[in-house]
């Protein structure tokens, strides 16, 4: 087979299992490959998992300080110089959302452009691949298990859409710890022709009973939103179905927004604890919005979204209370002074990596101790459409 289009076919007439066989098989056949290793995130963005029969069986390396850890973090390949060849480390990445690295052993070569390319081509291809493939096997999913997720988590998880997201108008990045105990925290996120909607939610308790309570939320949040009703109508119905289950002894904090792609002109509703801040122009200020009624503390709340407005080169940081209240071994909470300290110190990175920096951050200020509420970070980093207005043009209810 040659080109992209006999990979796509191999690939999709695989079983779901044999994904990184195939390829190593269509490699050395091509480049006549040594070696073809696929690893994969684990859940605390830490270490890049081997994908193998018997997962945890080879050690993983780490994502900071090693060739492979360099091709995830910038997203460009990276060639080292082995004993037998060369070690091309190629990042695996689907519509923005970084899933791993694959890196191919080949004999020396004396030009590498197209080799790359192709590699390029392969690692596209077997990452929309592995999207589908999840649906039917565990076994990419074991693959990033550094260790043992508890429950919560493990239904925490599986309401993510991803960890991050691009498209020509915007970027965003999401992370949250603790990757292997998370309780309630989540967030949500939804892109069509026109739109972008983000959610940021905080369940109210520990364990698994923050986890039902976050995935009913969320489920009735996607319920209305898939049903088309408006970001008001979104977050009543969601009011209504916690309320019905819980009676008002069980609520959740959201902070739901949803931007139009073309101008920048955002809507939200602030019913709880989760927090925005803007960089704009090296000046981070908070976003203040209205504070509502959490969803289910009381029967038929009736939400009103407030207006404003992004602009390309903005940056939008997201924090649930786990963030911003975190204290330090003194009981000094982490606050809005170290967090645009922190956002400014981040603001050369793309917005992947800022909330796994900050999140370090975090567990730099909080000291040796375990943090004693989950903490959630999204960054949104707003382009703007071509052909857009001006970026100055008239902004109702900006901050």
């Amino acid at each position: 087979m040659d080109g992209i289009t006999g990979v796509e076919q191999a690939l999709r007439q695989a079983a779901p299992h044999l994904l990184v066989d195939v390829v190593a098989d269509l490699l050395r056949e091509r480049h006549g490959a040594l070696r073809v290793e696929l690893r994969l995130a684990d859940y605390a963005l830490r270490s890049l998992q081997l994908v193998e029969r018997v997962p945890g069986s080879a050690p993983p390396v780490p994502v900071h300080g090693s060739p492979q850890g360099r091709a995830f973090g910038a997203q460009e390949p990276y060639v080292t110089e082995e004993a037998d060849g060369l070690s091309a480390h190629l990042p695996v990445t689907v519509r923005g959302e970084r899933t791993g690295v694959l890196t191919v052993t080949v004999p020396q070569v004396g030009d590498l452009v197209p080799l790359l390319a192709d590699l390029r081509h392969v690692c596209e291809a077997l990452g929309h691949e592995i999207l589908v493939a999840e649906r039917d096997t565990d076994l990419y999913d074991r693959a990033r298990r550094a260790a043992r997720l508890t429950l919560a988590a493990e239904m925490q998880w599986q309401l993510l859409p991803g960890r991050s997201c691009a498209r020509p108008e915007f970027a965003l990045g999401a992370h949250l710890e603790p990757a292997y105990a998370t309780f309630g925290d989540n967030y949500d996120w939804s892109v069509s022709a026109d739109h972008l909607t983000l959610s940021v939610t905080n369940g109210m308790g520990e364990g698994v009973e923050a986890a039902l309570l976050t995935n009913l939320a969320l489920n009735a949040l996607r319920n209305a939103r898939r049903a088309g009703l408006g970001l008001a109508d979104q977050a009543a119905l969601a009011d209504q179905a916690v309320y019905a289950r819980y009676g008002g002894a069980a609520f959740v904090s959201v902070l739901l927004l949803r931007f139009d792609l073309a101008t920048g002109e955002a809507e939200a509703v602030d019913a709880g604890s989760p927090r925005l801040w803007r960089l704009r122009e090296r000046s981070v200020e908070p976003v203040p919005f209205e504070a509502q009624l959490p969803l289910g503390m009381f029967e038929d709340s009736v939400y009103v979204p407030q207006r404003f407005a992004v602009r390309p080169g903005d940056r939008l940081l997201f924090g649930s209370d786990g963030v911003y209240d975190a204290a330090s071994p003194g009981g000094e909470s982490y606050g809005e002074r170290a967090l645009s300290r922190a956002l400014l110190a981040t603001m050369l990175l793309p917005p992947t990596q800022v909330p796994g920096a900050i999140l370090r951050e975090l567990a730099t200020h909080h000291g040796d101790s375990p943090l004693e509420d989950d903490a959630l970070v999204v960054c949104l980093d707003w382009y703007g459409r071509r052909g857009r207005p001006d970026p100055d043009f008239p902004e109702t209810g900006d901050f």
